[in-house]
């Protein structure tokens, strides 16, 4: 593998965000998963994990926190360019989580919208 897996860790969600969205426009990387993590600076922070080539997740990491950081806190941020075979299985995990994570909010989305539709059939 001649990837690198990137991690960006902000306070609070807005930051977050941010720092993906810089950081997914600087470069040629993917989202591999999320994760909130309360006690942060003594607040809530959101962990990103992004992964592609070495360059570009390096990139996209210095981009990402830039950004980051002119809108609010970024705590910590790390490359870790080839990981190891083991880190390799853990990204294809946090990709799983990240589907599931998508189809399930798709799911409830279009039961809203099915609930919504006979009520109003009613």
């Amino acid at each position: 593998m001649g990837k690198a897996v990137g991690l960006i860790e902000a306070l609070g969600l807005t930051t977050a965000v941010t720092a993906l969205d810089a950081a997914s426009k600087a470069a040629d990387v993917t989202l591999i998963g999320f994760e909130k993590v309360i006690g942060v600076g003594k607040a809530v922070g959101v962990n990103i994990q992004i992964a592609g080539e070495v360059a570009a997740v390096k990139a996209a990491v210095d981009a990402g926190v830039a950004a980051g950081n002119r809108v609010g806190v970024i705590f910590s941020s790390h490359v870790i360019p080839r990981p190891h075979e083991e880190v390799e299985a853990l990204i294809a995990k946090f990709g799983k989580n990240l589907n599931k994570n998508k189809d399930s909010q798709v799911e409830g989305k279009t039961k809203k919208a099915e609930s919504k539709s006979k009520k109003e059939d009613k």
